[in-house]
Protein backbone atom coordinates (compact mmCIF):
# COMPACT_ATOMS: atom_id res chain seq x y z
CA UNK A 1 0.00 0.00 0.00
CA UNK A 2 1.41 3.65 -0.91
CA UNK A 3 2.35 5.73 2.16
CA UNK A 4 0.09 9.06 2.53
CA UNK A 5 1.37 12.15 1.94
CA UNK A 6 1.15 14.81 4.87
CA UNK A 7 0.29 18.52 5.35
CA UNK A 8 3.64 18.91 5.28
CA UNK A 9 4.63 16.96 2.41
CA UNK A 10 1.65 18.40 0.40
CA UNK A 11 3.42 22.15 1.48
CA UNK A 12 6.44 21.09 0.38
CA UNK A 13 5.93 19.78 -2.81
CA UNK A 14 3.27 22.36 -3.98
CA UNK A 15 6.16 24.85 -3.15
CA UNK A 16 8.45 22.84 -5.23
CA UNK A 17 5.95 24.21 -8.57
CA UNK A 18 5.73 27.55 -6.98
CA UNK A 19 9.58 27.82 -6.52
CA UNK A 20 10.41 26.68 -10.11
CA UNK A 21 7.64 29.22 -11.63
CA UNK A 22 9.52 31.64 -9.51
CA UNK A 23 12.89 31.08 -9.99
CA UNK A 24 12.50 30.95 -14.32
CA UNK A 25 10.05 34.45 -13.98
CA UNK A 26 13.22 35.81 -11.76
CA UNK A 27 15.91 35.14 -14.28
CA UNK A 28 17.10 32.50 -11.19
CA UNK A 29 18.29 29.74 -13.41
CA UNK A 30 20.96 28.39 -10.23
CA UNK A 31 18.27 28.10 -7.95
CA UNK A 32 15.95 26.72 -10.16
CA UNK A 33 18.62 23.83 -11.21
CA UNK A 34 18.60 23.44 -7.09
CA UNK A 35 15.01 21.89 -7.02
CA UNK A 36 16.04 19.07 -9.11
CA UNK A 37 17.50 15.26 -7.97
CA UNK A 38 21.29 14.83 -10.04
CA UNK A 39 19.92 12.59 -11.95
CA UNK A 40 16.51 13.99 -12.63
CA UNK A 41 15.24 15.02 -16.11
CA UNK A 42 13.35 17.39 -18.11
CA UNK A 43 11.06 17.21 -20.71
CA UNK A 44 10.24 20.53 -22.22
CA UNK A 45 8.87 18.38 -25.69
CA UNK A 46 9.18 16.55 -28.65
CA UNK A 47 11.48 18.99 -30.60
CA UNK A 48 14.33 18.73 -28.36
CA UNK A 49 15.80 16.13 -25.91
CA UNK A 50 15.33 15.60 -22.46
CA UNK A 51 17.70 17.24 -20.48
CA UNK A 52 19.10 14.94 -17.75
CA UNK A 53 20.94 15.62 -14.81
CA UNK A 54 20.87 18.79 -12.66
CA UNK A 55 24.61 19.38 -13.97
CA UNK A 56 22.45 19.83 -17.65
CA UNK A 57 19.91 21.26 -16.38
CA UNK A 58 21.43 24.27 -14.97
CA UNK A 59 23.43 25.60 -18.29
CA UNK A 60 20.11 24.66 -19.94
CA UNK A 61 17.76 26.87 -18.55
CA UNK A 62 20.66 29.43 -18.18
CA UNK A 63 20.73 29.75 -22.08
CA UNK A 64 17.27 29.59 -22.50
CA UNK A 65 16.76 32.29 -20.06
CA UNK A 66 19.59 34.14 -21.55
CA UNK A 67 18.89 33.83 -25.27
CA UNK A 68 15.30 33.38 -25.71
CA UNK A 69 13.26 34.53 -22.74
CA UNK A 70 13.26 38.37 -21.74
CA UNK A 71 10.62 38.05 -19.45
CA UNK A 72 7.71 35.64 -18.13
CA UNK A 73 5.15 35.06 -15.76
CA UNK A 74 3.66 31.52 -15.11
CA UNK A 75 0.72 30.67 -12.91
CA UNK A 76 0.27 27.37 -11.09
CA UNK A 77 -2.65 26.73 -10.40
CA UNK A 78 -4.60 23.11 -9.68
CA UNK A 79 -1.99 21.16 -8.04
CA UNK A 80 -2.79 17.54 -7.26
CA UNK A 81 -0.26 15.00 -5.79
CA UNK A 82 -0.03 11.58 -4.43
CA UNK A 83 2.42 9.51 -2.97
CA UNK A 84 3.65 6.98 -5.41
CA UNK A 85 4.27 3.82 -3.34
CA UNK A 86 7.70 4.18 -3.43
CA UNK A 87 8.24 6.89 -0.82
CA UNK A 88 7.97 9.00 -3.86
CA UNK A 89 5.37 11.12 -4.97
CA UNK A 90 4.02 12.38 -8.15
CA UNK A 91 1.87 15.75 -9.00
CA UNK A 92 0.49 17.77 -11.64
CA UNK A 93 0.12 21.30 -11.85
CA UNK A 94 -1.57 23.94 -13.95
CA UNK A 95 0.14 25.97 -15.86
CA UNK A 96 -0.62 29.22 -17.18
CA UNK A 97 2.54 30.96 -18.96
CA UNK A 98 3.29 34.66 -20.53
CA UNK A 99 6.67 34.61 -22.29
CA UNK A 100 7.84 37.73 -23.47
CA UNK A 101 11.10 36.84 -26.53
CA UNK A 102 14.46 38.45 -26.59
CA UNK A 103 14.48 38.49 -30.66
CA UNK A 104 11.35 40.88 -30.29
CA UNK A 105 8.82 38.19 -31.66
CA UNK A 106 5.33 39.03 -30.73
CA UNK A 107 4.44 37.52 -26.73
CA UNK A 108 3.63 33.92 -26.25
CA UNK A 109 0.69 32.34 -24.09
CA UNK A 110 0.83 28.80 -23.45
CA UNK A 111 -1.92 26.71 -21.38
CA UNK A 112 -0.76 23.34 -19.33
CA UNK A 113 0.36 21.28 -17.12
CA UNK A 114 3.76 20.13 -15.54
CA UNK A 115 3.63 16.36 -14.81
CA UNK A 116 6.27 16.07 -11.91
CA UNK A 117 7.38 12.88 -9.65
CA UNK A 118 9.38 13.62 -6.60
CA UNK A 119 11.56 12.11 -4.18
CA UNK A 120 12.51 13.25 -0.33
CA UNK A 121 16.79 13.76 -0.46
CA UNK A 122 18.61 14.60 2.51
CA UNK A 123 18.24 18.67 1.04
CA UNK A 124 13.85 18.09 1.47
CA UNK A 125 11.89 17.14 -1.60
CA UNK A 126 13.14 17.41 -5.08
CA UNK A 127 11.90 16.85 -8.54
CA UNK A 128 13.12 13.94 -9.88
CA UNK A 129 11.19 14.29 -13.47
CA UNK A 130 9.16 17.34 -14.92
CA UNK A 131 7.28 16.68 -18.35
CA UNK A 132 5.53 20.15 -19.85
CA UNK A 133 2.17 19.32 -21.53
CA UNK A 134 0.28 21.63 -22.98
CA UNK A 135 -3.19 22.04 -24.23
CA UNK A 136 -3.04 25.52 -26.37
CA UNK A 137 -0.83 28.03 -27.13
CA UNK A 138 -0.04 31.27 -28.92
CA UNK A 139 2.85 32.22 -30.55
CA UNK A 140 4.81 30.02 -28.43
CA UNK A 141 8.33 29.38 -30.31
CA UNK A 142 7.74 25.79 -30.55
CA UNK A 143 5.19 24.40 -32.50
CA UNK A 144 5.24 20.85 -31.20
CA UNK A 145 4.79 19.97 -27.64
CA UNK A 146 2.98 16.84 -25.68
CA UNK A 147 -0.29 17.24 -25.29
CA UNK A 148 -2.42 16.83 -22.09
CA UNK A 149 -4.12 13.47 -22.91
CA UNK A 150 -7.38 15.01 -23.60
CA UNK A 151 -10.43 12.70 -24.92
CA UNK A 152 -11.27 12.95 -28.50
Amino acid sequence: MASLLDRADREALTDLFYAYAEHFDRNEPEAAAELFTDDAVIDYGPEMPAISGRQAILPAVKQGLDTIFAAASHHITNVMLRADGEGGAAGTAYLFAWVSYRSGAPDARVWGQYHCRFRRTGEGWRIVEMKLKAAGSEGFHRTAVHPIGRRP
